[in-house]
């Protein structure tokens, strides 16, 4: 964690204090980070942490998982559209997005209008290693999981691309080492974000 001097006869350092701007969409692939980033973010930035598919699953009482198979992917993702709009409407915040969210130029207008997109960019094995274990993963109930993981990102990666900045997610890091990637390629944009 990156913080500022020590204060004078104290043991803890400072932490660092910034001013964030704008709203932090993150965007990419299931398993990239976007939730666990968000939160190690949301904290060090001292800002909220937001979750649209959380925001979904409230709103209408359900899992993703369920609406996907009661409503259908199209249903959920004019509900995903709005709840993108009215979460970018509030206060600057981190907001982590479902992995489909992006591929939407309805959603890409409004997130590059009132926020800024940062695509948590992660290879293949390492993001099939993390969400081949999960059930909560609609999209990847195939007869071959890891096949339709890898044609989703081929399909979505030029989306992603889209995005105003983009950070590697690798193996070895951290979340706090990810988040520290992050902050660095947020402070490159001061119109994004700045120190204080």
């Amino acid at each position: 964690m990156t913080t500022a001097p020590r204060a004078a006869g104290t043991e803890r350092p400072i932490p660092e204090q910034f001013s964030l701007h704008k709203t932090i969409v993150l965007v990419g692939m299931m398993g990239a980070g976007k939730s666990a980033v968000g939160r190690a973010l949301a904290s060090r930035l001292g800002v909220p942490l937001l979750d649209s598919d959380a925001e979904i699953e409230l709103a209408a009482n359900a899992t993703i998982a369920e609406i996907f198979a009661r409503d259908g992917e199209p249903f959920f993702r004019a509900r995903e559209s709005e709840v993108i709009e009215r979460l970018l409407a509030g206060v600057p915040c981190v907001l982590s997005t479902g992995g489909g969210a992006f591929l939407a130029a309805r959603n890409r207008n409004a997130i590059s209008s009132h926020g800024a997109s940062l695509w948590l960019c992660a290879d293949l094995e390492l993001l099939w290693d993390r969400v081949r274990h999960k059930e909560t993963r609609p999209l990847l109930r195939t007869a071959d999981p890891k096949q339709t993981l890898k044609d989703l990102c081929a399909a979505r990666e030029p989306f992603y691309a889209m995005a105003d900045l983009k950070v590697h997610t690798l193996p070895h890091y951290s979340i706090d080492e990810t988040t520290d990637k992050v902050i660095e390629a947020l402070l490159e944009r001061p119109d994004i974000l700045e120190r204080t």
